[in-house]
């Protein structure tokens, strides 16, 4: 009786843990959170409560519950799978970029339990470091949508997308890098990400878990890729080019390049993350 209830505490506490995060079975509300508030808002609930979610995780199950990894360890693996292939499989259908960054959102929390789930320093150090990654990407693919929306207009289709090459080249080289490190494509910070996830559950002897998040990662890079095929290949679906004032060009453009150049030197915050996890 003791253990049954010992278990059934641990449940809830696991529970809270992957609503907060937005994992699955637990996910239902985030697509319809993320679609129905303006996008400014959308912003901010995508990125900054994440660093919230990871700090609970570590606070609860790494510190408060470190010393039985083995007894919530289980539930982390079905949660990261669960999230991993639903949340790819179902942005695929996606038409709204909105929705389609919410299904992200559930597979990326998947990755982000890879590392919490492998239970050891350099799983929660690989799992601090892909959620400071995520938030860098889906703050600047939420900020590339508020730059393509207008007054009584919200660029939320996919298709509003189409020749955004032509309309602003510059831009639309940004939101070729921020997908491009969403979808883990070296040499942008996201692929450093995914391979210190997967090196962590490599690390604990979880070979067939990396096996299925590399072949998870292949398949969330497809709907990645589609916006840049209709960016770059389509012809647009409006005439008047793509503006913004200086200071909003200027943080979206560091935004986008911060994914690039974390890429091509990630030791900088690996060793932040590496100071902060210890």
């Amino acid at each position: 009786m003791e253990q049954f209830a010992y278990f059934g505490v641990l449940a809830f506490i696991v529970v809270g843990v992957a609503f907060k995060f937005g994992a699955v079975p637990f996910h239902m509300w985030l697509p319809d959170v993320y679609h129905g508030a303006p996008t400014a808002v959308t912003l901010f609930v995508g990125s900054a409560p994440k660093i919230a979610s990871f700090a609970l995780a570590m606070r609860v199950l790494a510190e408060g519950l470190g010393g039985v990894v083995d007894a919530w360890q289980d539930m982390l693996i079905v949660l990261a799978t669960l999230s991993m292939i639903i949340g790819n499989v179902v942005a695929i259908a996606q038409t709204n970029i909105k929705r389609m960054l919410a299904y992200s959102t559930i597979s990326h929390v998947g990755f982000i339990l890879l590392g919490v789930l492998a239970g050891t320093a350099a799983g929660y150090q690989a799992a601090m470091f892909y959620t400071l990654t995520y938030v860098i990407m889906t703050t600047g693919g939420f900020g590339m949508v508020l730059l393509m929306s207008r007054k009584g207009f919200e660029a939320d289709a996919l298709d509003d997308y189409k020749g955004l090459n032509r309309r602003n080249p510059w831009f639309a080289f940004i939101m070729l890098l921020l997908m491009f490190g969403m979808a883990g494509v070296p040499p942008t910070v996201g692929f450093w990400a995914k391979v210190q996830v997967i090196s962590a559950v490599l690390d604990v002897d979880l070979t067939w878990l990396a096996a299925l998040a590399v072949l998870l990662s292949v398949v969330g890079a497809y709907y990645y890729l589609r916006i840049v095929k209709l960016m770059y290949f389509d012809e647009p679906t409006a005439a008047e080019p793509v503006e913004a004032g200086r200071a909003f060009r200027f943080v979206l453009s560091l935004n986008g390049l911060a994914v690039l150049g974390l890429g091509l030197f990630p030791g900088l915050l690996l060793a932040l993350c590496a100071l902060v996890i210890r």
